[in-house]
């Protein structure tokens, strides 16, 4: 079931520098949120902050909340693998596994956890499920046998996609997932984004305004406070409104191309 994910004066830092301040946002389930902003203003820090991957960094930290579903993923007894699970994540370059299978990628995740326990049939199942839901079934799976890497840009994107559906989250972050692709490429992984809302909770960064204007619902502007001060979220809401007529300057900057 997609899950609700509630910011709350969130800081997040690099050791002792603040990189991101005083963020407060909500996110609906089973809609699209696009984080927005110029280079360096935090869009992806955030985005690491939703499932703990920020912490991974030596010395990187957070101050604040992140509910999901009014359960504190930073809380002293959650396991942020657990939250992982939970809430998966589609990295700017496709990286399926490359010494594994077409479907050797799909079930890596599941292997950590169930995988070797699950018959070979239930297996089967859920990768042609996965591959399905991310619109790769039909183009692979004759060569399922095949290494990952061996497909073209744009299908091991899709193939990071249905490795990250695999293990059933309810919550999938994408951190410029067409940055790499081409632009046909780039209209298959927007065509998935638009399927998959339907069923689960969707935050992505994306440096393309047209890209944020197409597929999202809800857009936050992110922009630094200056030279060595940290990022800050500028403005928040439904997407049309956002590009259309925002309510802060500084997003209407960025929006018209003035700057960013």
């Amino acid at each position: 079931m997609a899950k609700r994910i509630d910011i709350s004066d969130l800081d997040a830092y690099y050791g002792s520098f603040l990189a991101v301040e005083g963020v407060n946002l909500s996110v609906e389930p089973r809609s699209v949120t696009a984080f927005i902003g110029p280079s360096g203003c935090g869009k992806s820090t955030v985005l690491r902050t939703l499932n703990r991957l920020h912490e991974v960094i030596p010395g990187a930290r957070v101050e604040g909340k992140v509910m999901l579903d009014g359960e504190d993923i930073y809380g002293d007894d959650v396991d942020p693998v657990n939250v992982r699970r939970v809430i998966g994540m589609v990295f700017q370059r496709p990286n399926p596994f490359p010494t594994m299978s077409v479907y050797g990628n799909v079930v890596a995740g599941l292997k950590l956890e169930q995988g070797r326990k699950m018959k070979k049939a239930d297996l089967d199942a859920l990768v042609e499920r996965s591959l399905r839901a991310a619109n790769l079934w039909e183009e692979v799976k004759e060569r399922l046998d095949r290494p990952g890497a061996g497909l073209s840009g744009g299908q091991q994107q899709r193939l990071c996609i249905a490795r990250a559906i695999a293990v059933e989250p309810q919550v999938l972050l994408m951190d410029e997932p067409c940055s790499a692709l081409d632009p046909i490429s780039t209209l298959a992984i927007e065509d998935l984004i638009t399927q998959l809302r339907e069923r689960y909770t969707i935050v992505i960064v994306t440096h393309n305004m047209q890209q944020a204007a197409r597929i999202s619902d809800t857009t936050a502007f992110f922009n630094l406070a200056g030279i060595g001060k940290p990022g800050k979220l500028v403005e928040v809401g439904p997407t049309q409104r956002v590009f259309s007529t925002p309510t802060e300057k500084e997003t209407e900057g960025y929006v018209s191309g003035r700057f960013g």
